[in-house]
């Protein structure tokens, strides 16, 4: 009766505080041009004395007397963005600066990879914190009882970022923007959840998936969360693995020794445990039962599960869609970046509704990706069935941002587009989160040729979806090359990608993109490959390839220059 009367309590609170935001949302929906138009006003105020805004023009950009004038100045005044063009300004607010690119300073940063070496350090505001990702995360919460009534009767378990892994010059905090998001919660949800946060400061990420699911597995799960659908499956590949060991802690109420984990985090996590013979012989018996031990098998109850769906985690889902319950509600996580978090998924399918009333979009058209001139649209003009590369603007200092995302109009919430994520764009690729741009292969490249003398002639890139890992093709100067040298200068050019790119890194040692695959391409692969490539239609004097690719087509080209 304890547990319910506890359950009870957590829907009538989360009904309490998401239903003010659903409101909210839905008064929204009924003109996002007039909400787009306010929002934008209300971050130009925020931000119109900052050094920033006042090089900008903000004030006189408010001042205009009507929408039209105020998207024009804004056009105007306001110069697209990307990281690069606000790195020098946001390393002056993590030297201690205030008033920069904001009034103050960040109240944190969300780290990630970017387009150079450098990691990108995204400002995250109280003004923003306060009123977006809280505010957010309640109606978040609430949506999985809207479609899951008893996903809040029994516990958690979330698979998430270090909330705190550091600090800038100044002393302001860095880390994950979904550690920080559990973190600070509602207290009625925390203590819900299975796992101590003390859990994702465990550094090797094995023990991580260890300890997270020796944590779980003993626990009537009813709701498990986390953004990469890969994760999922490393983490039943650590079941695979260890369920025998994990069913012997539960019995013992122990944590393995043989688990590579911080002396004293161990301490901590294994404060929480205490032996439970009894759920350790269900958890034996299920396996002599079914021999391979699934989720649905160990989490019967379970109501929701919540990842990405779209864009290249779909062949993720693919491995483990029979693996859960089927009246399991599977959601999808909604268009969340270290940048912001732009709506919420709320039909209980998977188009993100975008929040005019927290955020100012804008968007150019798919087609438009190479000119560098393109028309720039605004929320209320989007049409359904076309795709566009989005562009956001918030309460923290990111203005006409360029999100190098491309999205798909799926419908409409209201008079509010719902998208759904297709792809990264730019030369930038992603297997599973770690964003990899092309000028960061290149760089790899040529520092392991540096590293071992090797020299290439030509190389190109491709992401193998399906194996999630890259296949790298190299045509070397020297043609006595054999494959296993290839596949050592390939161990190098993966060793440089991880000292460049910190997300490919994490997504390596996660084991979320395998080890790369090698290939030796014929002499002048190149040549013959723009040669077909311009028999099949392509302009010679428009001829122009990336070197990092998720391209089928063009992909199988290369197959078929792969040296004998």
């Amino acid at each position: 009766m304890a547990k319910l009367k506890g359950s009870l309590k957590i829907k009538l609170a989360l009904g309490l505080v998401g239903n003010i935001q659903k409101r909210k949302l839905d008064k929204a929906s009924k003109n996002a041009a007039r909400e787009q138009e306010q929002t934008l006003r209300r971050i130009l105020d925020y931000a119109k004395d900052s050094e920033w805004g006042k090089s900008h023009h903000f004030s006189e950009i408010l001042a205009a007397p009507n929408s039209q004038e105020l998207f024009k100045r804004w056009q105007e005044h306001v110069p697209a963005t990307d990281y690069e063009d606000l790195r020098p300004f946001i390393e002056r607010h993590k030297n201690g600066e205030e008033n920069i690119l904001f009034p103050g300073k960040p109240m944190m940063y969300a780290t990630t990879s970017g387009t150079t070496k450098e990691p990108k350090w995204i400002p995250i505001t109280n003004e923003y914190y306060d009123n977006v990702y809280s505010k957010m995360t309640k109606l978040w919460l609430h949506s999985f009882q809207m479609h899951r009534p008893k996903v809040f009767e029994n516990v958690c378990t979330s698979i998430v970022g270090k909330a705190i892994e550091g600090s800038a010059p100044d002393g302001t905090v860095y880390g994950s923007v979904s550690g920080v998001t559990r973190r600070d919660c509602p207290e009625f949800i925390k203590g819900l959840y299975a796992e101590n946060n003390e859990v994702y400061a465990i550094s090797d990420y094995k023990a991580r998936y260890y300890t997270i699911m020796r944590t779980g597995i003993e626990r009537d799960v009813h709701l498990l969360v986390t953004a990469n659908p890969s994760t999922i499956v490393e983490m039943q590949n650590n079941v695979n693995e260890f369920f025998d060991e994990y069913v012997k802690d539960i019995e013992n109420g122990t944590l393995s020794e043989t688990i590579k984990i911080e002396p004293e985090i161990r301490k901590i996590i294994a404060a929480d445990f205490s032996p439970n013979p009894t759920r350790a012989a269900e958890l034996r018996a299920l396996k002599e039962k079914y021999g391979t031990v699934l989720p649905k098998h160990y989490w019967p109850n379970i109501q929701v599960l919540t990842t990405w769906r779209c864009g290249n985690t779909k062949v993720y889902l693919e491995k483990f869609k029979d693996s859960f319950p089927k009246e399991m509600n599977h959601q999808e996580f909604g268009y969340f970046a270290s940048e912001c978090r732009a709506g919420l998924v709320m039909n209980g399918a998977d188009d993100t509704v975008l929040f005019p009333h927290m955020h100012y979009f804008e968007f150019t058209r798919a087609e438009d990706l190479d000119n560098p001139n393109p028309q720039f649209l605004q929320l209320h003009e989007l049409e359904v069935g076309k795709r566009y590369c989005i562009y956001v603007t918030t309460f923290a200092g990111l203005y006409r941002y360029n999100m190098n995302d491309l999205v798909e109009v799926t419908g409409f919430y209201g008079t509010i587009p719902t998208i759904q994520f297709i792809q990264k764009v730019n030369g930038i690729i992603s297997l599973t989160g770690e964003k990899l741009h092309e000028r960061q292969f290149i760089e790899a490249v040529h520092e392991a040729e540096k590293e071992t003398g090797i020299v290439t002639r030509f190389f190109v890139g491709f992401a193998d979806v399906e194996n999630s890992n890259y296949r790298w093709y190299f045509e070397f100067t020297d043609q006595s090359i054999d494959q296993t040298q290839a596949e050592d200068f390939s161990v190098v050019v993966d060793k440089k990608l991880k000292a460049i790119n910190c997300e490919y890194e994490a997504k390596r040692e996660s084991f979320r993109v395998k080890d790369p695959s090698t290939f030796i391409l014929q002499p002048e692969s190149f040549e013959t490959f723009k040669a077909r490539s311009i028999e099949q239609g392509a302009r010679d004097g428009q001829f122009k390839m990336n070197l990092l690719m998720q391209d089928e087509k063009r992909h199988a080209m290369f197959k078929e220059l792969i040296k004998k």
